[in-house]
């Protein structure tokens, strides 16, 4: 294995926690990715890994190598594809987390344009509302919603979306009179929470504002949750419009309170820290912005 193959193989190794999946990456035998490190290490003459019943962690001189060896691998895997298609079609394979109903409701429906654009590449998409861990897992990007407080990524902000109160017509029809915030403790709330209550801020343009406490009986811990049992007419949530856009498009679920404002929610593209973002993944967080473009206020970049 020549000194690049072996680079390659430490990044993956350090990148996946172990040789057996550094080398299912690679398509490689494992004993051939550890044969790579040892020689990378004598040839160094540092020791690169640390090897214990626990797994394979760097150590001081490894990390520094990592951080610098993973900028040029990613240099060279994005030259390579310039080279080999100088129309930038992009090619390989591009592994995606996205949140489950967001993905399933906004991107899955519209992916034909963007394989129809890029007719040389796979997509792997992992539809789950955990925050997957991008290098273990070897995800390109995630989209994420909500507050970004992950320093292990690099984020981009892709645009910002509603918030509303929403509930079914039926519940309405059966529950106490909502005219003003003040009437929410008197409904039934559903809540994406483990317990406890959550107090959000409801604002109107003329100034007001007034920070309700939301009591719930039903916690859920995934949004396909919410929207099961606000569709089945046992309470009112908050969400972003994005979760419940096709009800709200036909009626079958209406904004409440439609006088007062909530906090909008952010929307992410993440991608691994420590090497380069890959033309892949940012053709995808634009293809995601896109998307989502015409029914967001577009934010400052940060």
């Amino acid at each position: 294995m020549d000194r690049l193959q072996a680079m390659t193989a430490f990044v993956r190794v350090v990148e996946t926690g172990s040789f057996t999946a550094a080398a299912r990456r690679m398509h490689l035998g494992q004993p051939a990715v550890s044969k790579a490190i040892a020689q990378l290490e004598g040839q160094l003459g540092v020791q690169l890994l640390l090897r214990s019943s626990h797994g394979l962690t760097p150590t001081g001189a490894g990390q520094r190598y990592f951080e610098r060896v993973a900028r040029i691998i990613a240099e060279v895997e994005e030259a390579d594809r310039a080279a080999r298609d100088s129309t930038a079609s992009l090619d390989g394979r591009l592994r995606v987390a996205l949140p489950t109903t967001f993905g399933r409701i906004q991107i899955v429906p519209r992916l034909g344009a963007f394989l129809a654009a890029h007719p040389r590449l796979d997509v792997d998409i992992e539809l789950d509302d955990r925050r997957v861990d991008l290098v273990t897992e070897g995800i390109d990007i995630a989209i994420r919603i909500g507050p970004m407080n992950d320093s292990a990524v690099i984020a981009r902000r892709l645009a910002q979306g509603r918030r509303s109160l929403i509930a079914t017509p039926h519940y309405l029809a059966t529950a106490p009179l909502l005219e003003t915030p003040e009437d929410l403790p008197n409904h039934q709330a559903i809540l994406y929470t483990r317990g406890g209550t959550i107090k959000p801020t409801f604002r109107r343009p003329d100034g007001a504002e007034m920070t309700i406490p939301l009591h719930a009986r039903l916690h859920l811990s995934a949004a396909e949750g919410i929207r099961a049992a606000t569709l089945a007419h046992l309470g009112l949530t908050i969400a972003a419009d994005w979760m419940f856009q096709p009800e709200l498009a036909s009626g079958t679920v209406v904004r409440c309170l439609t006088d007062w404002d909530l906090t909008p929610v952010d929307l992410w593209a993440l991608y691994p820290a420590g090497r380069l973002t890959s033309a892949r993944a940012r053709a995808f967080s634009d293809f995601v912005q896109h998307i989502v473009g015409t029914a967001t206020q577009r934010p400052e970049p940060v």
